[in-house]
């Protein structure tokens, strides 16, 4: 579902992938050279465009609505996707740089799992190993006492190889067992991280049994204020889980459903930051052919009710300078302290998307 997919042959047959396709990442090759395939963008939804004319004239394009919720934002969404919310620049720059800060310092830190962590075990400090430019090493290859407290009881195989981090350049044996990768490797493979309650990929569940922190304070009162459109005044929404998506360039998330909570009348609160992205909204089946908008760092999506039904995906971020749209980013990151989160999101797209798993 996540990486780099293949779009082809008999998957074509579905209108979404059919718009998967359409919109997704293509690279032609010209001599040496490698160009990007232009991609049509006439119909793609502008969201922030939307809010300019509204806010000139108070309309909007045919099929867009402006919801009238009570909230301190414009929302918007579509008359045939009921429970689909959409707030353009919900989150101040100064914010999306907090968050895009949590998510590479904090968020994949154990015992929040990763897709690393059931291949090397619990991987601390990962940002700021690649920053050091260290090597994670299989610790068996090593003639080293590693001490028990660097590894942690959340690998789910007890039997997994366990691994230590190593200057660059280290001396390891040269027996062809010995496997070594770089942090700063690792760090541009990282495609997911988990918050509050555990969810497990291989089972498609949360699983209250492995080991988490209770959902992070701040980004809990966030996700409850974002809510707001899309409860009625009587509820309260409880965010438990959050996955943490990392979008590098040519990455992209297929058609799916978030469907693993038990009460699908709460919103997911998803939050982009970094690159420009396309989110693709389909309808319950991937026969429906879904309306494609943008995505921008600051927007934040609500899906409730009816539009947690719909199958959605991303199929393409933008990580070029013309069309990335993080001029605000680049300008709020560029002091000494912050350059290394500048220069990992300049291709990268990060979204936080929060649950009420019961």
């Amino acid at each position: 579902m996540y990486g780099e997919a293949q779009i082809s042959g008999s998957s074509d047959r579905t209108a979404f992938r059919r718009a998967e396709k359409k919109y997704k990442l293509f690279k032609t090759s010209l001599g040496r050279r490698k160009s990007v395939k232009p991609v049509d963008l006439s119909e793609v939804f502008d969201f922030r465009a939307i809010l300019e004319s509204y806010n000139r004239d108070g309309g909007t394009p045919d099929g867009i609505v402006r919801h009238r919720c009570g909230f301190d934002l414009p929302v918007f969404g579509f008359e045939d996707r009921p429970g689909f919310y959409f707030i353009p620049g919900a989150l101040s720059v100064e914010e999306q740089c907090h968050w895009i800060k949590e998510s590479l310092l904090n968020f994949p830190q154990p015992p929040n799992r990763t897709n690393h962590t059931a291949i090397y075990g619990p991987i601390h400090q990962l940002f700021i190993e690649a920053q050091k430019k260290r090597v994670l090493i299989e610790a068996d290859s090593l003639d080293v006492d590693v001490d028990s407290t660097d590894f942690d009881s959340i690998n789910a195989n007890a039997n997994a190889p366990k691994w230590q981090f190593c200057e660059e350049g280290c001396e390891v044996p040269k027996a062809g067992s010995c496997r070594s990768i770089s942090a700063c490797s690792l760090l541009r493979k990282l495609r997911w991280s988990t918050l509050g309650l555990q969810f497990d990929w291989s089972k498609r569940n949360y699983d209250v049994s492995l080991p988490h922190n209770k959902f992070p304070e701040s980004l809990h009162q966030l996700a409850k204020r974002m809510a707001v459109p899309a409860m009625s005044e009587k509820e309260e929404f409880r965010p438990e889980a959050a996955i943490v998506n990392y979008f590098g360039s040519g990455d992209m998330l297929g058609g799916h459903l978030d469907d693993m909570e038990a009460d699908w009348s709460k919103p997911i609160v998803s939050m982009s930051l970094g690159c420009k992205a396309i989110f693709l909204l389909g309808g319950n089946s991937k026969e429906d052919f879904p309306v494609a908008m943008f995505l921008r760092s600051g927007d934040i999506v609500l899906m409730a009710g009816q539009a947690r039904e719909c199958f959605h995906g991303v199929p393409r971020i933008f990580t070029d300078e013309e069309n990335a749209e993080i001029s605000p980013l680049v300008s709020q990151l560029s002091r000494q302290d912050d350059l290394c989160f500048l220069d990992y999101i300049r291709t990268s797209r990060i979204n936080i998307n929060i649950r009420q798993v019961f």
